[in-house]
C-alpha cells in the first residue's frame, strides 16, 4: 500500500512539475524517485548483508525430569555477545575480568569443554553464551558429560533391594563420567560442526577482535548471536501440567514439553500371535539390548560402543540363529528385544515389564525362562568378554541353579572361539543395563555381557566422542562409499566372533542339540551394519531394505538420540535391518503384501509384511522391490508415568524434552553504544522532519499539487 501511494504522489508531483514552479519541486521529484527506487530493490537483502549465519550447528536444549530442569536456553529475543576465542585456559582471563566489551560469547576450544571450565563461566554474568569446537584428535583422557552412576536409583538396587550396591557404592560404573549433561545453564551453547564455519568465526575475530598493543580492540567488532529459547521451566510436573491445563481448556493449546518416547523393536525366533497371549507353560528366552544413547548436544549421539556395538553384534546373533535348520523344533523360543530409551531411566525396558504386568504384551513375565543382555562390548582386552550376575537374587537356590547353567552354557560356546568368558565375580552387581528392571518385578536368571569387569572401558560415554575412531574402526585410504560398505574392518570380525558366541550359547539354552559350529555369525554383515549405523546411513544395502514411503529417514550422519517424535531413523533401520536378516522373501504382489488380511495364508497376526525397495536393477535406475515376511513388531517406548499420569514418579521414568521455536546461530559486526546512540538520535530526528515534511506537503497539497490554468483559456 505504501508502495502504491508513493507511485500515485510521485507521479503527480511529476505531472504539477511541468507548469513553471519554483526550484524545489524538482528537488521533491528526485526525493520521490530515490525513496521509490530503494523501496523496489526486492534483491538485496539487508539481513544477508549483515549477517553470516551458521547452518551446521547443534544447540543445548532443556531437558526437565520429575524433580529440575537440566540443558540451556537463550533469551527470548536470542542472547548477543562479542567473540572471544578461548584456546588455552589463559585466554578465560579475558572473559572474566580483564575484556572491556561485556558480555562475550567464547568460541571454546573442545579440549577446554569441561566441568571445571562450564562452571567457572556459568558463574558470571560476563558471558552471554558458548561455541564449542569439536577436539581433534578425541581428548586423550576421556571425555564424558553423563553421571559416574549412570540411571542411578531406576535400577534394581535401593534400600531395600541390595542396599551395599546401591548408588553405585560397590563400584562407580563410569569414573570419568563430570555430569555437565545434567548442569542447569542460563545461557545458549551451540556445537560448531563444520571446519569451514570454525574459521570464519576465528578469522572475524583476528580482523576484529583481537587486543592491539595490550589495549582492548576498536569497533566495529565481530559479534555472535545465538537463538534456543526454551519454552518449559522447572520440572516435568510444572511444564506436563501446563501443557495438559491449554489442551484443556484452550481452542489452540500451547504445548511446552513433550516426553521422550520411541517404540521399542522385538522379534521371535518361532512366531508367535503378537495379538494374543503366550501360553503360560511355554518358556522365552530374551535377549536384549539398547539402541539409543546421548551427549550434551541436541541429536549429536553416536553411541559407536555405548549402543550400536552391542545392537549391531545383537542383529549379527539373530541372523546367525535364522539360519539354523532346526530352530523351529527348539524347546523354548527365543525372543531378540532392542529397547529405546534407556540412556533416560529405563524408558523402554520399564514399559515393556510395565505392559507385561498388564498383560497388555504377548509374554507375560512368567513366560520368561532367562534373560541374555549385550552390552558395551567392542572394547575388549585379551579378547576377554565379562559375564555379569545379580547377587541378591542368586541367593535364592532355584535362581543360582539356573544362573549357573546358564554362565557355563556361556563359557562351553566360546571354546575354541577368539572370544573368551568370564565371570565377573559373585560379589560384584549388575552394571546398568536393561535386566535390572526385569529384576526389580520377579527373580530371572540373567547375565549381562560387557567388555568390562568393573569400569566401563569406555571413556567416551554419552558423548559426541563415543565415534567409529572409538572402536577402532578404521578402512584403507582411497575407498568409494561402495567399497567401504562392503570392507570387512578388524572391529566387525571381533563383534562377529561375540555374536557367533551368543548365538551357540543361545542354541544351547534354547534346547538345541545339535552340533553348534555351523552357527556362525556373518562379518560382512556386521561391516555393512557398522558403516550404515556409525558412518553413512544413506547406503545402498539401507536403500534396498527399507519401504519406499520412509526413504527420507536416511540420513548422512547417524545419530541415536531418543527424542519426541516417532519412530526416529534408528528405530525404523533396527526394525528392517532385523526383518532383512531374520525374514523371507515371499511371493506377493505389491496390493497382495500391503493387505495380507486379503490373503486366506498370510497368517497375519503371526506375521509382519512389508514392501521393501529392492536394489537398483544393474541394467536401469529403477529398482526390484519384493515383498518380506518376518516376526519383527514394534512396541511403545514411553515411560508409564505418563500412562499414569503420575508426571512426579519416582518409579519410572519422566524424562520431557522442552518445546522451542526457533534454533539459530549468526556473526556479524557490532558497533559501539556512541556510535548507535548516535544512529538512533539521527534516525529519530529523520523520522520527525518527515512527519512534519507530510504534515506541510500534506496541508498545502492544494497549492503543490494543483495544475495551473491555461491564461489563455476563456471562461464561458
Amino acid at each position: 500500500a505504501g508502495r502504491a501511494w508513493g507511485s500515485r504522489g510521485m507521479e503527480a508531483a511529476a505531472g504539477s512539475c511541468r507548469a513553471p514552479l519554483p526550484a524545489w519541486c524538482g528537488l521533491l521529484r528526485g526525493l520521490l524517485l530515490a525513496v521509490l527506487a530503494a523501496g523496489s530493490c526486492q534483491g538485496n537483502s539487508v539481513e544477508r548483508k549483515i549477517y553470516i549465519p551458521l547452518n551446521k550447528t547443534a544447540p543445548c536444549v532443556r531437558l526437565l525430569n520429575a524433580t529440575h530442569q537440566i540443558g540451556c536456553q537463550s533469551s527470548i529475543s536470542g542472547d548477543t555477545g562479542v567473540i572471544h576465542v578461548v584456546e588455552k585456559e589463559e585466554d578465560l582471563n579475558w572473559v572474566l575480568a580483564d575484556g572491556p566489551h561485556p558480555p562475550y560469547m567464547i568460541l571454546l576450544d573442545g579440549s577446554l569443554f569441561n566441568r571445571r571450565v562450564m562452571l567457572q563461566l556459568k558463574g558470571t554474568s560476563r558471558v552471554s553464551g558458548l561455541a564449542v569446537t569439536i577436539a581433534k584428535p578425541s581428548p586423550p583422557q576421556g571425555f564424558s558429560p553423563g553421571l559416574k552412576c549412570p540411571n542411578d536409583g531406576f535400577g534394581v538396587y535401593s534400600k531395600d533391594y541390595g542396599p551395599q550396591f546401591a548408588h553405585c557404592n560397590k563400584t562407580v560404573w563410569n569414573p570419568v563420567g563430570s555430569g555437565l549433561s545434567y548442569e542447569d545453564f542460563d545461557f545458549p551453547i551451540f556445537l560448531l560442526e563444520d571446519a569451514n564455519e570454525t574459521q570464519v568465526i576465528k578469522q572475524c575475530y583476528q580482523d576484529h577482535n583481537v587486543p592491539r598493543d595490550g589495549s582492548g580492540p576498536e569497533y566495529p567488532l565481530c559479534a555472535m548471536q545465538l537463538f534456543s529459547h526454551m519454552h518449559a521451566v522447572t520440572s516435568t510436573v510444572t511444564c506436563m501440567r501446563r501443557s495438559s491445563l491449554q489442551s484443556t481448556f484452550s481452542i489452540n493449546p500451547e504445548v511446552v514439553c513433550d516426553p521422550l518416547l520411541d517404540y521399542n523393536v522385538w522379534s521371535t525366533l518361532q512366531p508367535i500371535n503378537s495379538s494374543g497371549k503366550v501360553d503360560p507353560e511355554k518358556e522365552v528366552i530374551i535377549v536384549a539390548t539398547r539402541i539409543d544413547s546421548h551427549s550434551f548436544f541436541w541429536n549429536i549421539a553416536p553411541g559407536a560402543e555405548s549402543a550400536v556395538s552391542s545392537f549391531v553384534t545383537h542383529l549379527a546373533a539373530a541372523e546367525a540363529l535364522h539360519k539354523v535348520s532346526d530352530v523351529h523344533l527348539l524347546q523354548r523360543n527365543i525372543m531378540f528385544t532392542f529397547f529405546q530409551g534407556e540412556t533416560f531411566d529405563y524408558i523402554g525396558s520399564s514399559r515393556m515389564v510395565y505392559d507385561m504386568e498388564k498383560d497388555k504384551f504377548p509374554l507375560r513375565l512368567e513366560n520368561i525362562h532367562s534373560f541374555v543382555e549385550l552390552n558395551q562390548v567392542a572394547l575388549r582386552n585379551d579378547s576377554i568378554l565379562w559375564m555379569h550376575t545379580d547377587p541378591v537374587s542368586r541367593m535364592n537356590e532355584s535362581v543360582e541353579v539356573q544362573v549357573r547353567n546358564l554362565l557355563g552354557i556361556l563359557s562351553n560356546s566360546s571354546v575354541g572361539a577368539s572370544v573368551t568368558l568370564q565371570e565377573a565375580g559373585y560379589s560384584q552387581p549388575l552394571p546398568p543395563s536393561s535386566f535390572q528392571r526385569f529384576l526389580r518385578a520377579r527373580h530371572i536368571p540373567g547375565v549381562v555381557l560387557t567388555d568390562h569387569k568393573t569400569a566401563f572401558q569406555n571413556r567416551y560415554y554419552q558423548s559426541m566422542y563415543d565415534t567409529p575412531e572409538n572402536i577402532r574402526m578404521q578402512y584403507p585410504e582411497g575407498l568409494s562409499p561402495e567399497e567401504t560398505l562392503e570392507y570387512v574392518t578388524d572391529t566387525a570380525k571381533s563383534l562377529a566372533e561375540v555374536a557367533t558366541v551368543v548365538a551357540r550359547a543361545l542354541y544351547r539354552l534354547a534346547g538345541g542339540a545339535n552340533n553348534t559350529s555351523a552357527i556362525q555369525a556373518d562379518p560382512k554383515t556386521v561391516s555393512r551394519m557398522l558403516y550404515g549405523f556409525l558412518i553413512k546411513m544413506n547406503n545402498s544395502w539401507f536403500q534396498s531394505i527399507i519401504k519406499p514411503d520412509i526413504k527420507g529417514i536416511l540420513g548422512d550422519v547417524p545419530q541415536h538420540y531418543v527424542a519426541v517424535s516417532s519412530p526416529v531413523n534408528t528405530t525404523y533401520l533396527v526394525q528392517y535391518v532385523l526383518a532383512n536378516l531374520t525374514g523371507t522373501v515371499v511371493n506377493l504382489t505389491k496390493e497382495e503384501c500391503l493387505n495380507p488380511e486379503k490373503t486366506p495364508s498370510s497368517e497375519k497376526e503371526m506375521y509382519e509384511y512389508a514392501w521393501v525397495q529392492g536394489s537398483l536393477d544393474p541394467n536401469s535406475t529403477s529398482r526390484v522391490p519384493y515383498c518380506v515376511r518376518s516376526t519383527v513388531h514394534l512396541s511403545k517406548a514411553l515411560s508409564p508415568a505418563f500412562e499414569l499420569r503420575q508426571w512426579g514418579s519416582t518409579e519410572y521414568s519422566t524424562w520431557t524434552e522442552s518445546r522451542w521455536k526457533e534454533i539459530r546461530a549468526r556473526i556479524f559486526l557490532v558497533a559501539s553504544k556512541e556510535l548507535e546512540i548516535i544512529t538512533l538520535v539521527v534516525g529519530i530526528a529523520i523520522l520527525i522532519f518527515s512527519l512534519l515534511a507530510t504534515y506541510f506537503i500534506n496541508a498545502k497539497a492544494d497549492v503543490l499539487f494543483s495544475i495551473p490554468r491555461d491564461p489563455g483559456a476563456v471562461a464561458y
